[in-house]
């Protein structure tokens, strides 16, 4: 059974950063496609970034060249570094992992951006 845990949201103001994490067990880490998906109140969830094997990793518009993705294979643990965060950042950032033919989620980690 795949096991995925998200932590590290918090509060924080309108530029500041903050790095979430995502621990994965129960499969083969270093192959697997991990993303980030965020969904805020009212709204879809919506792609963030995503880290495939071997790949360059791809962001949304609204959070390229503010958010980087990162994955330490030996510690099975994705990452999203978020720098110069903005309001409409706020929102329940989840963790995906892909493992055909079975896609996992976590439980989410709440982001909340001050102005």
């Amino acid at each position: 059974q795949v096991r995925v845990v998200e932590s590290g949201g918090g509060l924080v103001q309108a530029g500041g950063s903050l790095r979430i994490s995502c621990v994965v067990d129960g499969t083969i880490f270093e192959f697997r496609d991990l993303d980030w998906y965020r969904q805020a109140p009212g709204k879809q969830r919506e792609f963030v970034a995503a880290s495939s094997s071997g790949a360059s990793p791809v962001y949304a518009h609204s959070v390229k060249g503010r958010f980087t993705i990162l994955r330490d294979n030996a510690k099975s643990t994705l990452y999203l570094q978020m720098n110069t965060l903005k309001p409409e950042d706020s929102a329940v950032y989840y963790c995906h992992v892909s493992d055909p033919p079975r896609d996992y989620w976590g439980q989410g980690t709440q982001v909340t951006v001050s102005s």
